[in-house]
């Protein structure tokens, strides 16, 4: 059975730090792209960051400078390091798996997790 399980969600003031984790299951997490998405509460799921199966992140503009991606591919887990958090970066966040493209003709499919809510606020 594949699972993705996000962790390390929670309440965290303005300024502070958090460390989301995403434990991949059922699938060989280095024949994925790996990716984080948030969603706010009424607005759509927006991409965050990016890590490829060879390490290379890519962050959209308003996190870069602040989080940072990961991947342990022999752990099949994937984070995201979140720094000088804002009360504008809360959400839930999501982990997304999306397999390279030699795996994709294989028939290999996109895998979400549940989900993990963060909460910036005073």
């Amino acid at each position: 059975q594949v699972q993705l399980v996000e962790s390390g969600g929670g309440l965290v003031q303005p300024g502070g730090s958090l460390r989301l984790s995403c434990a991949a299951s059922g699938i060989v997490s280095s024949r994925y792209e790996l990716r984080w998405y948030r969603q706010a509460p009424g607005k759509q799921r927006d991409l965050v960051a990016t890590i490829t199966s060879g390490g290379n992140a890519d962050y959209t503009d308003s996190v870069k400078g602040r989080f940072t991606i990961s991947r342990d591919n022999y752990k099949n887990t994937m984070y995201l390091e979140m720094n000088s958090l804002k009360p504008e970066d809360t959400a839930v966040y999501y982990c997304n798996a999306v397999p390279e493209p030699y795996f994709r003709d294989l028939g290999y499919v996109e895998r979400w997790g549940q989900g993990t809510l963060v909460t910036v606020s005073a």
